[in-house]
């Protein structure tokens, strides 16, 4: 995301709105200093794993975050979770140009929309 050209309207929105909870802000801090696995991130942010899964998930579905299966030394899959590089730059005009890109409210799934 860092030299790609400006997000979608859409895209803008699914960045933004994924963005727009405290545990994922958190989830992409511990990740900014080091990749993790998903036991010890969940153990150094207090929360549950599952919970910790629910928020990558969206993460890694918005692009923020990338995951890579790894075998330890004991021959256990571990999955590493890492922040990918972005930058989001947010002007007036970038919102008004994003916005032009918007799918129309008509075509937009009712269902998708409560998400």
């Amino acid at each position: 995301m860092s030299d790609d050209p400006p997000l979608s309207g859409d895209d803008l929105v699914r960045v933004l709105g994924t963005l727009a909870n405290p545990h994922r802000i958190r989830v992409i801090a511990a990740l900014a200093q080091e990749r993790a696995y998903v036991s010890r991130l969940a153990r150094d942010l207090g929360i549950s794993r599952a919970l910790l899964q629910v928020h990558l998930r969206k993460l890694t579905a918005a692009g923020l975050v990338s995951a890579q299966l790894e075998l330890s030394e004991d021959g256990k899959a571990m999955k590493y979770y890492e922040v990918k590089p972005f930058v989001l730059r947010l002007t007036p005009d970038s919102i008004a140009d994003a916005a032009r890109t918007l799918t129309p409210p008509d075509t937009i799934d009712p269902h998708e929309a409560e998400r």
